[in-house]
């Protein structure tokens, strides 16, 4: 390839010509071997029988003994159990401490807590720890290799699962679910869709107009989908059903990290939104909008809409049509601290949202809305962390058991209103048989002091997702 002339059949003395040097020949038999793979993949591609990269190989039965379990719903620990984990789900859950099964391992838990994996309903992967001045101005490539480390360190907070609510994070999931990398389970929405204007357009001003109503470059990432009536909303949520997405993100009012797009401001009109809702609904699943204020709540309601994604600025008569519809809300816990330092508009809304947390959760409590918990942390890796405390930040409002059913078993039925377009059909959020053996071991009871799972480094002895350990500080 790189050679001016055929290679002798044995080597000669470098005489001068670049192409002789042994070190170019070597490059360049390395790139002919390496165009015909090439080749060999183009090939199965056209061909449609592409072979799956090897998946790492089935791991160990396991066999847990003398722990405490919150099985994810009840509101007590229960104890005298043994449980057997085997190809990635719960095998068994009995009474007595049986030994393992033949090739099995067994793990003495010493008495502490088994629970199920915690699940965040609002998470984005590649947006949490990044600036944001990095992510408009970064190579996709950097952006994704950060959003992989980052997966690695939600997973070791304990997070097995999240639903991913904007951002191209279907590179991520694939490599996460091949065991590429080490992550949780996404469930992902794909680009954030919006209006030219609403909350999520970053498009600086020299993007207006779109050239030619060609995308531009912060669309072409996958981030963000910029819809304007509703036939272009069809197409931009069939092209994330297309390329894997769960469930669809739209954004139907303004936000606080868009400071450009007021909170009060109504960015999407009903006729847009209810386009998202029955292309989605085509496909079996369902939309999720950010709104923060009653009327942009009302719209996305009037639309057919099945999830809020914040709500803070509801009011009684909002909550009521939520709890008389089953919509759920999805929401955050947020207080000071929980969002990177805002200047001028910015900081004026996001000052409202959280004085808005109290009665939001007031409200849901009062009129028995389906309450998810999630966290949308964005653009601080110092931040990011706090993933874990702000679960912990729910006890002003509900006891430890339902603050972690909420994190657990209740999130989980949220993750299946994605019905054919869910990634992981099966149990989640739940210890009992045949569920996806996603368990976390806790030094400590968190029914009795919920801070414990604020300091995951310390507290977390076991992180396991899908059979596979991939923390344990016991020492066995």
């Amino acid at each position: 390839m790189l050679n001016c002339a055929p290679e002798p059949a044995s080597p000669a003395p470098h005489s001068g010509c670049l192409c002789h040097r042994p070190e170019i020949r070597a490059l360049g038999r390395r790139l002919g071997r390496e165009m015909s793979r090439r080749g060999f993949v183009a090939a199965a591609l056209a061909s449609g029988a592409t072979p799956a990269l090897a998946q790492p190989a089935a791991p160990r039965p396991i066999l847990f003994l003398n722990f405490r379990l919150f099985d994810g719903t009840s509101p007590n620990l229960r104890d005298g159990l043994s449980l057997l984990v085997e190809g990635g789900r719960i095998r068994s859950l009995a009474p007595g401490n049986p030994a393992p099964p033949e090739g099995a391992r067994a793990i003495d838990c010493g008495g502490r807590t088994l629970m199920p994996g915690l699940i965040d309903a609002h998470w984005h992967g590649l947006f949490a720890a990044i600036p944001l001045p990095v992510l408009l101005t970064a190579d996709i490539g950097y952006i994704q290799l950060a959003a992989a480390a980052e997966a690695e360190r939600t997973l070791m907070r304990g997070f097995t699962t999240v639903r991913d609510l904007g951002g191209p994070a279907f590179a991520l999931k694939q490599a996460i679910d091949e065991g590429l990398v080490v992550g949780p389970r996404i469930y992902p929405s794909g680009a954030m869709i919006t209006a030219s204007g609403g909350h999520g357009d970053f498009r600086p001003v020299s993007d207006f107009p779109s050239p030619g109503g060609g995308r531009t470059a912060v669309e072409r990432t996958g981030a963000l989908g910029i819809a304007d009536g509703p036939d272009e909303m069809r197409r931009r949520v069939r092209e994330q059903l297309l390329q894997g997405a769960s469930q669809i993100k739209l954004t139907g009012s303004g936000g606080v990290s868009t400071p450009r797009s007021p909170l009060e401001a109504l960015t999407l009109t009903e006729a847009e939104i209810r386009a998202a809702v029955e292309a989605a609904s085509d496909w079996g699943t369902y939309v999720a909008v950010h709104a923060y204020t009653p009327a942009s709540i009302a719209r996305a309601l009037d639309a057919g809409v099945r999830c809020i994604e914040h709500g803070h600025l509801m009011d009684e008569a909002t909550a009521a049509r939520l709890a008389e519809k089953g919509v759920w809300l999805s929401t955050q816990p947020f207080s000071e601290g929980d969002s990177a330092p805002l200047t001028g508009q910015g900081q004026i809304d996001m000052l409202r949202v959280f004085a808005g947390t109290d009665r939001t959760y007031t409200l849901a409590k009062r009129h028995g809305l389906k309450t998810a918990f999630g966290t949308d942390l964005l653009f601080s890796a110092a931040l990011a962390p706090r993933q874990s405390l702000m679960l912990t930040q729910l006890t002003r409002w509900y006891t430890p058991a339902e603050a972690l059913r909420m994190a657990t078993a209740t999130n989980a039925e949220l993750m299946a209103l994605s019905g054919p377009r869910n990634p992981y059909p099966g149990k989640l959020g739940v210890v009992e048989e045949g569920a996806f053996a996603d368990l976390l071991l806790v030094d400590g009871n968190p029914l009795e002091n919920m801070s414990l799972l604020a300091e995951p480094g310390r507290n977390l002895r076991i992180v396991m997702k899908d059979g596979r350990i991939h923390r344990n500080t016991l020492g066995g």
